[in-house]
């Protein structure tokens, strides 16, 4: 183990890493790329005609990276993008586009909210506090880099 880290921080950022190569497990199961399940999932949670400003920013990706699935998303027919308000894009799902969500995404959001429903109400509140909690003094420490 290195000196710079304890073996807390080794173990959290071990079982951060492991959580999103099972994302990019499903993923490849489901037969999307990371970055197309990450839009699929991010417009599940956001509803039809989601911003793509949103989409960049919950996802966590770049918007190349975004732009990028998107193009290859509207290509294949899985959605399409409108203007709204001047320059800013929204994001639809095709009826093509529904029936791969509800075969991708929503099944992966199934799968999450049985593992959560799984755990008592105590238990979920104290994984909600924990990760809201280490995510604002993580964000507060940020600011000053």
């Amino acid at each position: 183990m290195s000196e710079w880290t304890t073996v807390e921080l080794n173990r959290i950022n071990y079982l951060t890493n492991e959580i999103d190569a099972a994302y990019h497990e499903a993923a490849r199961k489901l037969h999307l790329s990371d970055s197309a399940l990450l839009i699929l999932y991010t417009i599940c949670n956001h509803g039809d005609g989601c911003l793509l400003y949103d989409i960049c920013r919950l996802s966590g990706a770049s918007k190349q990276t975004i732009n990028s699935a998107l193009r290859k998303l509207e290509a294949e027919g899985t959605i399409y993008l409108e203007t709204f308000d001047g320059k800013k894009k929204k994001v639809y799902l095709t009826e093509k586009g529904r029936q791969v969500t509800e075969n991708t995404a929503l099944r992966l959001i199934e799968i999450e909210n049985d593992i959560i429903r799984s755990w008592s109400e105590a238990e979920q509140q104290i994984y909600i506090e924990l990760t809201q909690r280490y995510l604002t003094s993580f964000q507060e420490k940020i600011k000053e880099l």
